[in-house]
């Protein structure tokens, strides 16, 4: 079954990230990949701009409003995601934990309706 690892942190925290910071971050998620590919359960994953690049779509008002930044003003925005295929959730749940952002996000995971 698919699921999809949402990752939501807190993007005011990462102008006080130094380079050593971003590098360690990143290969925190280079190791994680390579361990999804190894075991085989990797199907996707993206990396998204700061939510105040965003913008949002809808017809809620039976007309197109768009607007620029964030959909929600939250403490923690979406900043990626992984899909990936695995037996259930039980093993979802141990790859999100095995996740570089659980140490200071959260991760949201849902089943793929596909």
């Amino acid at each position: 079954m698919k699921y999809t690892l949402m990752l939501y942190n807190d993007e005011s925290t990462f102008g006080q990230l130094t380079e050593e910071d971003w590098a360690g971050i990143n290969a925190g998620y280079a190791a994680y990949i390579q361990a999804l590919n190894e075991a085989g359960v990797f199907v996707a994953t993206d990396y998204l701009k700061p939510s105040s690049e965003g913008t949002t779509v809808t017809l809620r008002s039976g007309t197109l409003e768009v607007e620029d930044g964030p959909y929600a003003d939250t403490k923690e925005q979406l900043g990626g995601y992984f899909v990936i295929e695995v037996a259930d959730l039980d093993a979802a749940i141990a790859w999100a934990e095995k996740c570089p952002v659980a140490r200071f996000g959260i991760i949201e995971i849902r089943p793929s309706a596909l």
